[in-house]
């Protein structure tokens, strides 16, 4: 019971929109996911082809489509204007 409540207390709420600004680290982050799901597209393309049995090809075509998904949607926070989203935030005093 104590490790459930602990666990409970240790997860993050869910981002429900990105953020206005994406940092280094989380840009870092993002690339990392975009590798891994192009190539899990590879992957099922390769599978799919070879595979005889057409239920089990549909279901790696479907898995396919997904990891695709989930790459356009990255992609597409990635494509906006962050220098002039970064411009707009408070300047942190220089020391």
């Amino acid at each position: 019971m104590q490790q459930q409540t602990m666990e409970q207390n240790t997860q993050q709420p869910l981002m429900m929109n990105p953020p206005a600004v994406i940092t280094t680290k989380d840009l870092y982050y993002l690339k990392d996911q975009m590798s891994w799901l192009l190539l899990a597209m590879k992957k099922c393309a390769h599978f799919a082809a070879e595979c005889s049995d057409p239920k089990i090809k549909q279901a790696i075509d479907r898995a396919g489509l997904m990891h695709q998904r989930h790459y356009n949607m990255l992609l597409k926070h990635c494509q906006h204007n962050n220098n002039q989203a970064m411009a707009n935030l408070p300047q942190q005093p220089q020391q």
